[in-house]
């Protein structure tokens, strides 16, 4: 018997990327998975067939959901509270680059109700079940920028940050009851998302300690580690998946 069990999982963004990875990686462990997607439809339909072709029974779904739309999260936190999940993985994100003393606010609030306002909407939602349950798993996927400064990464960094903070308050406030809140804090990762970086890719690699980029399947296993019941005792954190990037100084002898 699998560790997930009849046990379904929410995950946000998880058409494509690393949210595919985790969705893949969920389902593969035996996790019922729902998960949501923006503009990635085609993919998401893809990966739901694919899904429950290799894994008959589990019933993966996928469903349309823009988080910058407060009333379509509104609707669909109803329908996530009727179904009860055992666990959420908050994985949709939102890019916002732009000096800090540059800072546009009408782009950083967008940016701050994906990553981070979505976030607390979808989890006040499924926190009830999961309490009354005395089971429950949310990992938020977070960012090493909230950790090291990163020029133009301010508004960015600043939702992750906020991502952080909430999320080792909520555990402190439901770890009695069963519920494990923890942070995912990914380095550079092998996906679309980098591409447009790709002529600057060599230099990244060669400051980061395990000179490569992450690949996605990397972070899914941390993701559904954390979901399991060998991760009951882990709360409050925040966990690098980073190469050894936010270990090291950053200062470089010549």
């Amino acid at each position: 018997m699998s560790d997930g069990q009849e046990k379904r999982v929410l995950v946000t963004g998880g058409g494509s990327g690393l949210g595919a990875a985790i969705v893949r990686t969920l389902a593969g462990a035996g996790y019922a998975v729902d998960f949501t997607y923006r503009a990635s439809g085609e993919a998401a339909s893809a990966l739901a067939t694919e899904l429950n072709e290799a894994h008959p029974g589990l019933g993966i779904r996928a469903y349309a959901l823009d988080l910058a739309d407060r009333a379509a999260l509104d609707a669909f936190c109803e329908t996530a509270q009727e179904i009860g999940y055992h666990g959420f993985v908050h994985n949709a994100g939102q890019s916002s680059d732009g000096l800090a003393a540059m800072l546009d606010q009408d782009k950083a609030e967008a940016a701050m109700q994906v990553n981070f306002f979505s976030l607390t909407r979808l989890a006040k939602s499924l926190i009830r079940s999961m309490t009354r349950a005395r089971s429950g798993r949310i990992v938020a996927i977070g960012s090493v920028a909230a950790l090291r400064a990163n020029a133009g990464n301010a508004a960015y960094a600043a939702t992750k940050g906020a991502l952080i903070a909430y999320c080792r308050t909520l555990a402190i406030e439901t770890a009695k009851r069963g519920v494990t809140v923890n942070v995912i804090a990914p380095g550079f990762i092998d996906t679309a998302m980098l591409a447009p970086y790709a002529a600057h890719r060599a230099g990244m690699e060669r400051q980061i300690p395990a000179g490569r980029f992450a690949k996605p399947e990397e972070v899914a296993a941390l993701a559904t580690f954390l979901m399991g019941e060998g991760a009951g005792y882990i709360t409050g954190t925040v966990l690098p998946v980073d190469g050894g990037l936010t270990a090291m100084m950053g200062v470089h002898r010549s």
